[in-house]
Order: C-alpha cells, then structure tokens, then sequence
C-alpha cells in the first residue's frame, strides 16, 4: 500500500508510528496511509520563511505570473492521470474530477494573466497619494508588500485539487511560500499534484511545501507575520479562532465554513420560461454534482407558494432516474460520498431535517449501479418539503452535507423571501431566478449583507453561466457569519490576504522615485 510523504524543507519525508489511511469510498478498500509523525515542523516552516520567502519576493508579479502558468499547464498534461486518482480516492465521477483538476489549473491559469499585467513591479500601491500638511510636497501612500512570513493552507476534503490551486494562485502571486495540508482521507490527488510540481521544478526552492497527514504541532510555531487560511467545519474554524497564536500572535487568519446555500425562485418566472428551466436544471444539478459535497450547493430551494407542488414535482422527476454508484462507470452521475463518517452525518443530518420537512425523493432501499452490496459511502439525492418554514429551525439552521436540498415555499413577495434566506446566519452564495427588475433589485439589498457573493439567473443568461455552484476567480469566495467570514479570490483582492498595507510618507519626488510612480 503507498505510504504518502510529506515535501518539506526541500525534501521528501515519510512520517513514522501509526498511519491514517486513505480509502477508495466505492469499495472500503485501503489504498493508501498517512503521517506525519517526526517531521520537524518548526524547521520546515523555518525553511520556508527564510528560504523561499526572500527567492519569491524578488520576483515581480509577471515573474510569479509565469511560475503559475507553468504549474497550470503541469496539472492539465496530467489531466487523465489526475482524474483516475480522484475517482478512485474521492468517489469523484469523470465530469466530477474534471471539475476538481480544470478549477485548479483554471485558477491558476487565471492568476498568471492577473501577474502579467501587473507587469514588473513587486508590490501594490493601493489607491490615490494625498497630499498630509500644508505644502505639497509632504506626501503620502499606501502600498500593499508581501508579508514576511509563510502561508499554510488547510483544505477541505471536497476539493483536493481545486483548494489547494486556488490557495497557492493568491499566495504565490502576492510573494508569499505556501505550505499546503489537504484533508488525510482524499489526499492522494493533492499529493500526486504536490509531486508533479516538486518534479517539474518550477518554483525556487522553499516556495512550496507538502504536508501529507496530520498538521501536528505545526500552527504553534505561526508567528506575526505568517497567515492560516482554512477550509472546512465551522467546529473546527472556532478552534483555531482560538488558538494562542491567532490571540496573542496575530496570525491573519481566513475561514471558509458552514453554508445554507439558498436559490430563490421570482414570482415572475412562468412555467416552462427559460428562467424557469434555468433555474431546475442548476438546482438539481447543484443537488448531484460531486454528490453534494460542494460548500456553494444549494441547500434550500424557496419557490412561489402558487407553484410549490409543480416544482416539487418537476424536480423528483430530473432527480429519480440518476444513477447512483461506482463512479468509474459510464452513466453513473453520483458517486459515493468520501468517507465513513460523512455517511453518518449525512444520515443523521436528514433524520433531523425530516422532522421538520416530508421527505419526497431519497428515502428507502435505492440501486447501487456497479457496487458491492454492503460496500460504499453511498446516499441517493435527496429531497425533502418544509411546508411551515416558521416553525422550522433545522432547515435554516443544519447543513447536510451531500445531496440533499430542502423545498421552502414562500409568498412570493421579496420581504418574505429576504426573512427567510437570512435565517442562513451568512451563506458562501445565494442565488436568485428572475427576471423582474424591482425584485432584483430588492434581493440585492435585501442579502448582500448575508452573503459573499449572490448570482441572477435570467433569461438573458440562461444558456451562458456555469451555475451559482461554480466559485470563479474574479469574483471574492467566502461568506460572512456562519460561512467563516472569510473572503480569498476576487482578481486582484485575492493577493490583500498575503499582504501587508503600510502607510508610506515623505517627499512627494522621493516617495515617487522609491514607488516607481509618475507624479500628475
């Protein structure tokens, strides 16, 4: 069975004592382990400051640019490859693990362009300078540098490979070394990555590291100026919140957590519109794709009070004939979920939600296509109806993680549709269908404040998005409240995380020479 290593201060090391171990979720077959025990974290991250650092600082931004694009084009020549590990490590579909593998090279593919056309300079000047007294030479700016420190990037188990690209894009761009830990139970995607990169080698040496298996006391040697940027449970989130580091040591932390995704259908859709086919087809895709396991899935679906029943049934109907099981078969459009204790919580989480809400679609015996009986994480898609959403609080409140959606009817009016997204507590995206201005309009002041980023679906569009499922590098990733209240991505505001802002103040003419800026 392969024994995953760890990349760290320049080499490759395997972990001693008792290994986690990795399995296929189809079989429950054990094809890989994991640890870290030994490795001397203090000293790697040490060799990432101080080594890769200072080699990545003195790169301009297209210099950075093209490091990423070399990685970009590393992962899509090993496209296949990749895709047959996701399958068999993450119970990912075909179309799932391209979905994984292209956002990341996509990712930093993007941010290589972002690079180039920022062209040689090695920091930001953020904003217009101000003139500070009375004479106009005594001037000021604000620039944006690299913080001197190293970026540790703990990712989600959903996204092996798309998390770790669109961590490692920001980072590597704005000049910081990046350490990155995937979740154990899928790390054998990120890990052939981690390998390919450290072959190909693309990037100065202390500019990327690898930990495969436990964090240990890795986040207790964070100082001030290294940042943690975490990917999972809102549980989890609260804990490194608090840890001494992050209290007493400032480490710049973001937290993308827990999210009740909502979709909104506008009063004004009539059945059969664009809108309206629009709007079933990216809810039940959102419902199956990666089998649910996507933090921006819609997790409840508000329809018009008038048209609950047709909606419900239009979308059993998209829903009952999906073929569920072994991932490497044509055909098959959900795989099983990652791991063991996903199965459990998905299991317990909709036991809570139907005490709230019917089940219409997922509950009893279902077909496993290509899978051994007994064997497999598998859980059917899942559809449930909240009739009273006023004395439900689970359904507002417990993100089942899998694919499982929630109907919600509402009046049809944007005050009533607002009150009840918003008892999300803070989503990663909501997305709303219609075509109706003034309602637009309304959703948009209405959920900004609960939400990182909000998607309209409209006839317009119809046949042009990728859905609100899709996190996509120009737009900011991330949510307030319950989602963690983080914000990565969005362009160049993807590189504010990894950057420290500094007020300069001087001499108009000297401060412009330093800043290689020309005074208007």
């Amino acid at each position: 069975m392969e024994r995953l290593a760890s990349y760290v201060s320049g080499a490759w090391v395997s972990g001693s004592g008792k290994a986690a171990t990795l399995v296929n979720p189809t079989t429950e077959e054990p094809i890989a382990e994991a640890s870290t025990e030994g490795i001397d974290f203090a000293r790697a991250l040490s060799h990432a400051r101080d080594v890769g650092g200072p080699r990545l600082r003195a790169l301009s931004f297209a210099q950075r640019g093209e490091l990423l694009l070399a990685l970009s084009r590393v992962i899509h020549a090993n496209r296949d490859a990749l895709i047959d590990v996701a399958i068999q490590n993450g119970g990912n579909t075909r179309s799932d693990a391209k979905f994984d593998i292209d956002g990341a090279s996509g990712t930093l593919a993007y941010y290589a362009e972002l690079g180039k056309q920022l062209g040689d300079a090695r920091f930001l000047v953020d904003g217009e300078g101000e003139k500070l007294g009375r004479s106009p030479r005594f001037f000021g700016y604000h620039v944006l540098v690299p913080r001197a420190g190293v970026a540790v990037h703990i990712n989600a188990f959903n996204f092996p490979a798309w998390g770790l690209g669109e961590k490692l894009a920001c980072a590597l761009l704005a000049g910081m070394p990046v350490v990155s830990k995937p979740a154990t139970s899928t790390a054998l995607l990120a890990s052939r990555i981690a390998r390919l990169f450290v072959e190909a080698n693309i990037l100065p040496e202390g500019a990327f590291s690898f930990i495969a298996g436990a964090p240990g006391d890795m986040l207790d040697h964070l100082g001030g100026q290294d940042v943690l940027a975490f990917t999972g449970s809102a549980d989890t989130g609260a804990r490194l919140r608090a840890m001494p580091a992050v209290v007493h040591g400032s480490v710049r932390l973001n937290i993308e957590a827990d999210s009740l995704n909502t979709a909104v259908l506008g009063p004004d859709v009539a059945s059969g519109s664009d809108t309206y086919r629009m709007f079933l087809r990216e809810v039940s895709r959102d419902i199956t794709q990666k089998a649910g396991q996507k933090c921006t899935a819609i997790r409840r679906i508000l329809v018009p009070s008038a048209i609950e029943a047709e909606i419900k049934d239009e979308l059993v109907a998209l829903l009952r004939d999906v073929k569920v099981g072994d991932p490497a078969l044509e055909g098959v459009t959900v795989g099983p979920l990652a791991t063991a204790a996903q199965l459990r919580d998905i299991r317990a989480g909709i036991q809570k939600l139907s005490a709230e809400a019917s089940i219409v679609l997922g509950d009893g015996a279902f077909q496993r296509v290509g899978a051994q009986d007994g064997k497999g994480y598998f859980v059917p898609p899942t559809l449930l109806h909240c009739k009273d959403p006023d004395a439900a609080r689970d359904v507002h409140q417990h993100e089942v993680f899998g694919p499982c959606a929630t109907i919600v009817p509402y009046d049809g009016s944007s005050a009533r549709a607002t009150d009840l997204v918003r008892r999300g507590g803070g989503m990663l995206v909501g997305s709303v269908y219609s075509d109706d201005r003034a309602f637009v309009t309304d959703m948009i002041f209405g959920l900004s404040p609960y939400h990182g980023r909000l998607y309209f679906g409209s006839e317009k569009i119809a046949d042009q998005t990728p859905g609100p499922g899709t996190v996509l590098p120009q737009s900011v990733h991330g949510g307030p409240g319950r989602a963690g209240g983080g914000e990565e991505l969005g362009g160049r505001r993807g590189l504010a995380f990894y950057s420290h802002r500094a007020a300069i103040q001087g001499a108009r003419p000297i401060l412009e020479a330093a800043l290689d800026l020309k005074s208007s």
